[in-house]
């Protein structure tokens, strides 16, 4: 490697980028490996991978997935900031719902960006929240400002959340340490808050806005 190369490794940009879908994660460190200022230091397949990754190699900037395994890219961001603070984060996903894109800057999140993106786009995006300013996608911007606001509170929405799936009371009680008529009570002032004929339909229609 010569000086001059030594010396642009230096300065760029280090990069972790996480994405469950192989192929996607693998165009995309190939297209920004191209950017002189920017490099891939680490990629991952899923939420606590990611983690890992960001805490073994310290990048600059972690290019998070939505939705992946284990943890989505939201928690791994709220994570980051509390584990790792000097990582900016972002979240690149092709589910940009309102709900998650409040949620994502809840949690200290930089940048929020659809797949439809195209990787020069991505590229200065990443240097954008490098240099510690926010890009949030225009039209998702738009369609969280007109949605409003969750009805529901923390505890009702992780207890959709759990019930989205189809798992009975009696499991979702087991795995939120309540009892089962603490658990009723709670969806069912959910399900009244969303006007919503069940619980499974209150929690589709809660995943739909991107509250769960």
């Amino acid at each position: 490697m010569s000086d001059e190369e030594v010396g642009r490794e230096a300065v760029a940009i280090r990069v972790l980028l996480a994405d469950d879908e192989h192929l996607i994660r693998g165009a995309l460190a190939a297209l920004l490996a191209l950017e002189d200022d920017l490099t891939i230091v680490a990629e991952a397949a899923s939420g606590p991978e990611a983690l890992a990754m960001a805490r073994a190699h310290r990048p600059d900037v972690a290019v998070l997935d939505l939705q992946m395994p284990g943890l989505d890219g939201v928690r791994v961001a709220a994570t980051l900031r509390e584990s790792l603070p000097e990582c900016r984060t972002m979240i690149v996903t092709s589910h940009g719902r309102p709900g998650h894109l409040k949620r994502a800057l809840a949690a200290g999140v930089r940048g929020f960006v659809p797949k439809t993106a195209s990787a020069e786009q991505l590229a200065e995006i990443i240097r954008t929240v490098h240099s510690g300013n926010r890009y949030v996608d225009p039209e998702l911007a738009a369609d969280a400002i007109s949605a409003g606001d969750s009805p529901l509170s923390a505890r009702e929405a992780e207890l959709l959340e759990l019930a989205a799936d189809g798992a009975p009371v009696a499991e979702i009680a087991k795995k939120a340490s309540l009892t089962q008529g603490t658990v009723r009570n709670y969806l069912s002032a959910a399900v009244a808050k969303l006007g919503a004929d069940n619980r499974h339909a209150a929690a589709r229609m809660a995943r739909q806005r991107g509250w769960i």
